[in-house]
């Protein structure tokens, strides 16, 4: 009979028939755009999670549902560990991020701030705590919620506690501000990065790396046998030159110590 009663509730599953999962409005500007894949892209390309084996998801601008009676949130960017992307998406109910399909809420939401509607610091601020969302960060590249361009707080008892170190332990990866040039664009960029600060390499930068390395293990392997050419060269040289004392020695009747 229990075993019964915990398969019927498992098998009861919200009736979202009603909820909108996408509206099609279009939203974002070049710099959050160019912001979220590079927030998001890096994660798949460069970035092993803590455990071993352990699955992630991080999108963009996908809703967030955690309630059924409430409009979701659609952060920037999350991240959520120890869920996997549904095989069927095109089902509604794979289609968002719905909190009781995956069990759980992300970890991690950034907001990109593009202007002072999205109230960051107020309804989101407190949306997401009771979402259950562990961390939240605030980048804020116009600077139009003051001179702080980023902003990081943990989860405490249903509200948020802002840190100042920008790194998740729970999540192992940490936020930092990057200066340089992505996709031709000079700008201050939002990195994730490890506990050490280095900073997770995109695609096209690890492709970067490695040619740099090939190209600097060609020039040493280049120097070496030069270096390796020279070495024989005088050698021969020296050789030479004691064979030729010898002689000078031998035409004046001496026998050149060594020789018998």
């Amino acid at each position: 009979m229990v075993q019964q009663a915990f398969s019927t509730e498992l098998a009861a599953e919200p009736d979202i028939s009603q909820i909108i999962t996408e509206d099609d409005t279009p939203v974002d500007n070049f710099l959050s755009e160019k912001q979220q894949r590079l927030l998001t892209g890096v994660l798949y390309n460069a970035w092993l999670p803590p455990t071993e084996s352990q699955t992630f998801i991080a999108a963009a601008n996908v809703g967030v549902f955690y309630n059924i009676g409430l409009p979701p949130l659609v952060p920037d960017v999350f991240l959520s560990l120890d869920v996997t992307m549904p095989e069927n998406w095109g089902e509604k109910k794979n289609r968002s991020y719905f909190n009781w399909q995956f069990g759980k809420a992300p970890d991690v939401v950034i907001e990109i701030v593009s202007n002072r509607e999205g109230n960051e610091l107020g309804s989101k601020l407190k949306d997401y705590a009771r979402m259950g969302v562990w961390y939240y960060a605030i980048f804020d590249p116009l600077e139009m919620l003051g001179d702080q361009l980023l902003r990081t707080y943990q989860l405490g008892i249903r509200q948020y506690l802002e840190t100042d170190d920008f790194y998740f332990p729970e999540v192992g990866l940490g936020l930092t501000l990057w200066e340089g040039v992505f996709e031709g664009k000079q700008d201050i960029w939002l990195r994730w990065c490890d506990k050490a600060g280095n900073i997770l390499p995109t695609g096209t930068e690890s492709a970067q790396q490695a040619q740099q390395e090939a190209q600097t293990a060609k020039q040493e392997a280049q120097t070496a046998k030069q270096e390796a050419q020279t070495a024989k060269q005088e050698a021969e040289l020296a050789q030479q030159r004691t064979a030729q004392l010898e002689a000078q020695l031998r035409a004046l009747g001496i026998e050149p110590q060594g020789n018998s």
